[in-house]
């Protein structure tokens, strides 16, 4: 029971700090923050295809495709849409 309590505690306190490294990652504040939309366009005219923005940890986090073809979950700053992070889905 001690080693579950314990192995419970310990992932807790990893889940937290690998969230409090990715909040610390986009700490604009939202009045500096460009829209979604604007990032949307942007996107778009470099051959994206959007499916779903949203914020994540002060983060714009797209789901889409990028121009290669490849199905991505990409995290962009939402004041200057600098690339954060970017995962394949494939």
């Amino acid at each position: 029971m001690k080693r579950i309590l314990l192995s419970t505690a310990l992932l807790a306190t990893l889940g937290a700090g690998s969230a409090a490294l990715a909040s610390e990652t986009c700490t604009t504040p939202r009045a500096e923050r460009q829209s979604q939309e604007a990032l949307q366009q942007k996107l778009e005219a470099e051959g994206w295809t959007v499916r779903k923005i949203e914020v994540d940890d002060g983060c714009y986090e797209v789901y889409g495709v990028e121009p290669g073809g490849k199905r991505v979950e990409a995290y962009f700053d939402p004041k200057t849409f600098a690339l954060v992070e970017l995962e394949s889905e494939d």
